[in-house]
């Protein structure tokens, strides 16, 4: 990794609002932790957590810039959803400008918000990390830090079904990724069953 932990914070301080950067020295510290509990590198999950909101304050015109120089081209669900925008242009930063290229941190950034089929024990933690920093507050955060410590798979579920309610109790979109994500797990819980 080319800059030191503290240049990074330095960035970011200089990037997010106040808000923003306690959240990800939170996610950071949760990522870390999980990583030391699941047997995942802790060095790197800590980064990944840093890192993982490093364009959520930016400006339209970074995203799209990132997003045109770097050849992603949206789908029309990710373009109407600017909330997914952070994720897509924030792994570009992070590889490309920042020239991290570790390829999990980079997939797991990526996909922290929408989560998708197939993913890694890097990638579930540090999308359940930003679930369960200890700066989250909303309904059910209680067992979701419950679940995370039983079982990342049993903790993915409840994080998926969840996300999922509220997208459809808001009449929204969801993304392709995330529907991908929880038939997988459903699909492998019916087949345990049987």
């Amino acid at each position: 990794m080319e800059m030191k932990i503290t240049e990074y914070k330095n960035l970011l301080k200089s990037r997010l609002k106040e808000k923003r950067y306690y959240h990800s020295l939170c996610v950071a510290d949760e990522a870390k932790r999980l990583a030391l509990k699941y047997g995942a590198d802790p060095d790197k999950a800590y980064l990944a957590g840093l890192l993982h909101d490093i364009t959520k304050n930016s400006e339209e015109k970074e995203h799209f810039d990132l997003f045109s120089q770097y050849g992603v081209i949206l789908s029309p669900i990710e373009k109407s959803s600017q909330k997914l925008w952070h994720a897509m242009s924030g792994s570009l930063y992070v590889k490309n400008i920042l020239n991290i290229d570790d390829e999990e941190i980079i997939s797991a950034i990526r996909y922290h918000t929408t989560a998708k089929e197939d993913m890694s024990l890097f990638e579930k933690i540090l999308y359940l990390a930003d679930f369960t920093s200890l700066d989250r507050d909303y309904t059910d955060v209680d067992i979701m830090r419950i679940l995370v410590d039983v079982s990342l798979d049993k903790a993915m579920k409840y994080a998926l079904t969840y996300t999922i309610k509220e997208l459809t109790d808001k009449g929204a979109a969801i993304h392709p990724d995330t529907i991908a994500a929880y038939n997988q797990i459903m699909l492998k819980e019916i087949q345990d069953d049987i």
